[in-house]
């Protein structure tokens, strides 16, 4: 079964990295304890990264990775490579397995050392060289990847928990605390109004993964969560003893909310705080106020972390790309992308619009941010673009 947006998004990821036959995915069943992963002498076995969720002790639950071997001169060697690529924008934790031999001049290095990607080699298979040129060969691996080698011998358990115990080691130096969803914009005993419109696109039977985890650190603020739909929000208001101290609205209908906005409230929407915890809110808000540079001959590109067929009134590929029209002009190039596929180069863009990244953890969609700066393209996210194109986004509130 494949681990769900919730489950993937707020884990460690910890990817298994390196070429054909290295012991990649043999690793990845030993750590699960588990046939997770096919292994075979063939070069080239795993073609797709294969995901699963397992609990390490004294850290949590992780997100172990297993990609594709690289440096295989098979057909699908170069699709190999980008799929790892790919996943290196999200690692936390990058185990590297090589042999003795293997080089360390490889396009996968270069773009781990580029990104600042923590990383542990691993020696897995190859029997150890003679004592003098291995003292050689460490030093050339320390200097490459800033960490010993560690020798894993198969069918021993003892460098097995040596391995796990310098996992743990690393994921507690590297770790960041996870921006908290809700700032400083409310606390213990606010009231607090969700507004979550149920229309066509919105799940049968089911909230959408942003309203759930808000309504959850809502809950565990100890404050009072109070849910209605856009039509609601006018009689919802009226029968409250006092007004609330935030309303939090789906960005969609930010237009509709903000008048109805009592003095003294605050009012944001779903996708500024995700993009706030997941993201770097700043570059993100300045980013939107680009978007008053824009002409009818700008070229966009709109970036969603779901990989959901749309329908109906969907975000957006409709209702984000009408108002920009309006404001802009009908003739506005607009082009989208969705999950992990993001291109390279920005640089035929104007602007990227991104979504809230509910699905992302915070190192890809801050990855994909310093990917635009570098280029210098703006980006920003559907919110904080849709709060500009409203004419509020000096009102709304920043977490």
């Amino acid at each position: 079964m494949t681990p769900s947006a919730r489950e993937t998004s707020e884990r460690k990821r910890l990817l298994l990295v390196g070429q054909v036959n290295s012991g990649k995915s043999t690793l990845f069943n030993r750590l699960l304890r588990q046939e997770r992963s096919l292994v075979s002498d063939q070069a080239g076995t795993t073609t797709d990264s294969v995901e699963k969720l397992f609990e390490l002790p004294s850290v949590g639950p992780i997100l172990l990775v297993d990609t594709p071997g690289l440096a295989d001169d098979t057909p699908l060697g170069a699709e190999r490579q980008r799929v790892t690529q790919l996943a290196l924008s999200s690692a936390d934790l990058v185990l590297y397995l090589l042999s003795c031999e293997d080089s360390l001049d490889t396009p996968i290095i270069a773009a781990l050392r580029k990104a600042n990607v923590p990383t542990l080699p691993i020696i897995a298979r190859a029997d150890l060289p003679e004592q003098s040129s291995w003292l050689e060969r460490q030093e050339e691996i320390v200097q490459c990847f800033g960490h010993a080698p560690l020798s894993l011998r198969q069918n021993d358990d003892e460098s097995l928990d040596t391995l796990l115990e310098k996992i743990k080691q690393t994921l507690h130096n590297v770790s960041e605390p996870t921006p908290s969803l809700l700032g400083n914009l409310c606390q213990t005993g606010d009231l607090v109004l969700l507004v979550m419109p149920q229309d066509s696109a919105a799940p049968a039977g089911r909230l959408i993964l942003p309203q759930v985890q808000t309504i959850r650190a809502l809950l565990d603020r100890g404050c009072h969560a109070l849910c209605v739909t856009p039509e609601q929000l006018p009689t919802a208001l009226s029968q409250l003893a006092a007004p609330p101290q935030l309303i939090i609205t789906d960005s969609q209908v930010f237009a509709t909310v903000e008048p109805l906005v009592p003095e003294g409230c605050r009012l944001t929407s779903f996708s500024i705080l995700m993009s706030a915890q997941r993201g770097d809110l700043q570059r993100l808000v300045a980013g939107a106020a680009t978007i008053g540079q824009l002409t009818p001959s700008s070229r966009l590109l709109i970036a969603e972390a779901c990989t959901h067929a749309p329908e109906g009134e969907d975000i957006g590929t409709v209702k984000l790309p009408r108002l920009l029209r309006k404001r802009i002009g009908e003739t506005l190039t607009i082009e989208h992308v969705s999950g992990r596929d993001f291109p390279e180069d920005l640089t035929p863009y104007d602007l990227v619009i991104h979504c809230g990244a509910c699905m992302f953890n915070r190192r890809m969609l801050v990855s994909r941010q310093d990917l635009a700066t570098a280029q210098q393209v703006p980006m920003t996210n559907y919110g904080l673009a849709i709060a500009y194109l409203t004419g509020i986004l000096n009102k709304v509130a920043l977490p």
